[in-house]
């Protein structure tokens, strides 16, 4: 088989896949695996337990990888699965908890940053933590993954405008918790 290119679409990469090229999901699994992680990290707040949640999507992203059809990307179909994996396995050992500060960001900042921003990530997660659960999983898809009302429906099963009252509402909530005022951003 020819070399793939690093910047290939996903469907291209996909279309190797499952024409045999088992090394290509290897390409699938470096461009959203930090996606993964960050989404494991909040439903499981644990390293490890995120670790083998991506772990677990992958797996059963690249089992089932014959019944994507396409009708979204590869990204939201893949967040679908996660999504589904994740809300499992919280239904049976809690409550989801939004990710609102990536581990990774601290490490470039000074000390006196570092403590605003521990201030400001718990307070943040306090005010997250009191949404209600379909609220923080919406915010969370919408503003960290980046992901449109149209993906985030795809993924989660909630129509477009139940996503786009959930995100309207968790933000209100949100600047009211954090005492706010209206147009100030949470």
């Amino acid at each position: 088989m020819t070399t793939l290119s690093p910047d290939a679409p996903d469907d291209e990469v996909v279309a190797r896949v499952l024409d045999g090229d088992g090394e290509a999901f290897a390409v699938l699994v470096r461009r959203h695996q930090r996606r993964l992680l960050r989404l494991g990290w909040g439903f499981f707040r644990d390293a490890d337990a995120a670790e083998d949640f991506a772990q677990d999507v992958f797996v059963k992203a690249y089992v089932g990888l014959a019944g994507f059809r396409g009708r979204s990307s590869f990204a939201t179909w893949l967040t679908r699965i996660a999504y589904n994996a994740g809300i499992n396995a919280k239904r049976r050992a809690g409550r989801y908890e939004p990710l609102v500060s990536d581990p990774e960001d601290e490490r470039t900042l000074s000390p006196e940053d570092q403590h605003l921003r521990t201030e400001s990530v718990q307070a943040l997660s306090r005010a997250m933590a009191a949404l209600p659960e379909k609220y923080a999983i919406c915010l969370e898809l919408y503003f960290r993954e980046g992901m449109n009302y149209a993906d985030i429906s795809e993924a989660t099963g909630f129509p477009v405008n139940t996503i786009k009252s959930h995100v309207f509402r968790a933000k209100r909530d949100l600047r009211l918790a954090l005492g706010l005022e209206e147009g100030e951003s949470p």
